[in-house]
C-alpha cells in the first residue's frame, strides 16, 4: 500500500520530503576583520537555503588585516596589514582541508599595506609586492616569508600637484595588479589618477617603471580586472578599472610590446558610472571593488543604501565579448553596508559579499546565464560591526577554492 501511494504521489508531482530532501553541500570562506583577526566560515547549502558558521579566530597579521590573497594550489593564504601606527605584520597561513588557518610565518612591515600579491620567480611566487596607501609606496619582498624578512625594494611615488578631490593630496596606490603574462605589474593610484605600469624581472624581482595610463581628473582608480576579447590569446586585450572617487568604471585597451624590453601601454576606451544612467551617488558614496565573470562585470558601491537602510548596491554591466565595451544592466542588492569586498565562486552561481560597516558576509544567488544577482541565501555577522567611513569592521572575504 505504501509503495502504491508513493507511486501515485510521484505521478501527481508530489514526493514525500523524506525522499526528496536535497543533499546538503558545503564550502568554506576565509575572512579578515579590522580587529586583527581572521576567520574560517563554513557555508552549508541545502537546495535554495543555506547557513554560515563562523570559526574561532586566529591572529598574526597585525592589528588591521586589510587584504587576503589565496593560493589554493599551495594551500596558502597571504595576509597584508593596513595598520596606521607606523608598523604592521604581513603573514602567511596554511589552509587545512576544512579551511582551518594555521600561521606559518609573519614579519614586521611598515604597515599601511592595502593590497599585496605574489609574482616573479620560476613559478610566479618568488616575491611579494605590496602597496602602501599613505606612504605612497610600492614595496617588494623575497619569499618565503620569515621573521627575518626585510623589504627588498621600496618605490616612493610623487606627483607635481594635488588632484581635484580633497583625498588626492599625495599619491595613494591601492593595488598591485599582476598582468596575466606575469611580465608587468599595474598599480592603480587613487591620488595621482594614474595606472602606473612596471616591467618585472622574474629572476631578481625588480620592478622597473615603464609608463602609465592616465585616468580622468578626480577619478581615483582603486582596483582593476583583465578581460579577453581574443580567448585564444595568453594576453588580455582589455583592462577594467574601478574609480573610487569618481564612482565609475573605466575600460582600457591593452597593447603589449612587440619586442623584448618594451612596455605595456593603455588607451582609455570608455568610462561609465556605477549608477544607472540619469542617477548618481551621494556625497559619501565610494566605489570599492570590481569583478568580472564571463561576459559580465560587477562593481560594489559603498554607502548608497539603494535598497534601504544599510543595504548598498552592486552595479552590474554586460560586456561586449568582441570589443570589451560595457553596458549598464542593473543595480543589485548587496545585502550589506559598505561592501568593501566581494567574490564570485568558481561555478558562477554564488557571490560572497563582505560588508565592512555591517561586518557581515552575505551569500547571494547569481544566474550564470543572465549575470544577474538574485536573492539572499544566508548572511552572518563576523565579530563586531564597524562605523560608517571608518577603518573598522570586516576587511576581506574570499572563497576557499
Amino acid at each position: 500500500m505504501y509503495r502504491a501511494s508513493l507511486s501515485l504521489l510521484a505521478a501527481l508531482g508530489f514526493v514525500p520530503s523524506s525522499i526528496s530532501a536535497p543533499t546538503a553541500s558545503s564550502a568554506t570562506l576565509l575572512a579578515a576583520h579590522y580587529t586583527g583577526k581572521l576567520y574560517t566560515l563554513t557555508f552549508t547549502s541545502t537546495g535554495s537555503t543555506g547557513s554560515l558558521a563562523v570559526s574561532s579566530p586566529v591572529t598574526g597579521c597585525g592589528s588591521t588585516p586589510a587584504w587576503l590573497e589565496l593560493y589554493p594550489a599551495d594551500k596558502t593564504l597571504y595576509c597584508f596589514d593596513e595598520s596606521w601606527t607606523g608598523s604592521g605584520s604581513n603573514a602567511a597561513y596554511s589552509v587545512g582541508s576544512d579551511g582551518k588557518l594555521t600561521l606559518k610565518s609573519s614579519f614586521k612591515s611598515t604597515g599601511n599595506s592595502v593590497h599585496g600579491l605574489l609574482y616573479g620567480g620560476s613559478d610566479g611566487k618568488g616575491f611579494a609586492a605590496t602597496v602602501e596607501y599613505s606612504p605612497s609606496t610600492l614595496t617588494t619582498y623575497k619569499l618565503p616569508f620569515s621573521s627575518n624578512t626585510k623589504a627588498l625594494t621600496t618605490e616612493k611615488f610623487t606627483m607635481s600637484q594635488k588632484g581635484p578631490n580633497s583625498r588626492q593630496d599625495v599619491p595613494h596606490p591601492h593595488e598591485a595588479l599582476l598582468d596575466p603574462t606575469g611580465k608587468f605589474m599595474l598599480v592603480p593610484d587613487l591620488g595621482a589618477d594614474l595606472i602606473r605600469i612596471f616591467s618585472i624581472d622574474a629572476n631578481s624581482g625588480k620592478l622597473t617603471s615603464c609608463g602609465s595610463g592616465k585616468a580622468d581628473p578626480g577619478d581615483g582608480p582603486r582596483h582593476g580586472q583583465f578581460f579577453w576579447t581574443n580567448k585564444d590569446s595568453a594576453q588580455p586585450q582589455i583592462l577594467y578599472t574601478l574609480n573610487e572617487l569618481g564612482n565609475s568604471v573605466s575600460s582600457w585597451t591593452i597593447t603589449y610590446p612587440s619586442t623584448a624590453g618594451g612596455c605595456l601601454s593603455l588607451t582609455k576606451l570608455q568610462t561609465l558610472s556605477t549608477y544607472a544612467p540619469g542617477t548618481k551617488g551621494g556625497p559619501t558614496t565610494k566605489a570599492a571593488e570590481i569583478r568580472t565573470f564571463g561576459n559580465f562585470l560587477y562593481a560594489a558601491n559603498r554607502a548608497d543604501q539603494t535598497f534601504g537602510s544599510q543595504k548598498d548596491s552592486i552595479a552590474t554591466y554586460t560586456i561586449d565579448p568582441a570589443t570589451g565595451r560595457i553596458t549598464w544592466l542593473e543595480a543589485a542588492n548587496s545585502y550589506s553596508y559598505y561592501p568593501r569586498t566581494f567574490q564570485i565562486n568558481k561555478t558562477g552561481t554564488l557571490v560572497a559579499v563582505g560588508g565592512q560597516t555591517s561586518s557581515n558576509v552575505a551569500i547571494i544567488n547569481r544566474d550564470p546565464t543572465t549575470g544577474k544577482l538574485g536573492s539572499l541565501v544566508t548572511s552572518v555577522v563576523v565579530a563586531t560591526p564597524g562605523r560608517a567611513g571608518e577603518e573598522d569592521g570586516l576587511a576581506a572575504v574570499v572563497w576557499n577554492e
